[in-house]
């Protein structure tokens, strides 16, 4: 059963000072939840039905409890709620590692593209994600559902990206309107691929650490489309940069 308190705790986990709060966050759905067996993520609880509570026989049975779809529905943050959700401990801040190609966001903002970008890096096989301190929070919600899993083999660090570029032993990339053409240009093997803030881009102290700049190259002959989404850019650039 779902008490009025523990859906009030879930239903606040929306929000960082409660995430913090609670070291609680929040993931819903069989499928991502079970991405979470053997990561460094501990799970606390998870409430589920009893026709998906199969899909949990890999999780200690103390911390799964069976509610009814009723209960899921009203502590869920979705539109369509899942089969089941899970209370998790928030990981420690994650440090840095030394990886061939790491991706680098400077103030992103939605929460869909930040879990996009986790999920395109998993795919591409990126290891490590570093975020400007104001980029939205990894334990978003909305993050982890967009992520679909990938947040649990992803690694995801917030640190000053200033500090991290010019300690960086790896050159640095940054899209811009009037860079190199993506088509022609040649990877390295290792490298810091920056993408900027929605709306406004990079600020003016990550720009000054590129090494260079790079552009996907306008095929359509419509001028109207000025650019494209930060998620849909970095999909194009790492497949890519991954033809090698």
């Amino acid at each position: 059963m779902l008490t009025a308190h523990t859906i009030k705790v879930i239903q606040s986990l929306d929000k960082k000072k409660f995430r913090q709060k609670y070291n609680l966050f929040l993931v819903e759905g069989s499928k991502t939840i079970r991405e979470l067996i053997d990561s460094r993520h501990k799970v606390n609880q998870i409430f589920t039905t009893a026709e998906a509570q199969g899909n949990f026989v890999e999780f200690p049975e103390n911390i799964v409890t069976l509610v009814t779809k009723a209960e899921l529905q009203r502590a869920s943050l979705l539109k369509n709620p899942k089969d089941a959700l899970a209370l998790c401990t928030l990981e420690a801040p994650a440090e840095l590692k030394s990886v061939p190609v790491t991706l680098v966001l400077d103030s992103l903002q939605d929460p869909g593209n930040l879990g996009t970008l986790i999920r395109l890096a998993d795919w591409f096989g990126i290891e490590q994600i570093v975020c400007s301190p104001d980029t939205v929070d990894l334990y978003s919600p909305k993050v982890i559902q967009a992520s679909m899993g990938s947040f649990t083999r992803v690694h995801v660090v917030y640190t000053d990206l200033m500090e991290f570029l010019k300690n960086s032993p790896h050159p640095t990339i940054g899209t811009d309107m009037e860079g190199e053409d993506l088509y022609k240009f040649d990877f390295p093997d290792h490298y810091n691929l920056v993408l900027g803030n929605e709306g406004n881009g990079m600020s003016k102290e990550v720009r000054a650490c590129l090494d260079t700049t790079i552009t996907i190259p306008r095929f359509g002959k419509a001028q109207k489309t000025e650019s494209l989404n930060v998620s849909m850019a970095a999909g194009i650039i790492l497949g890519v940069s991954q033809r090698k």
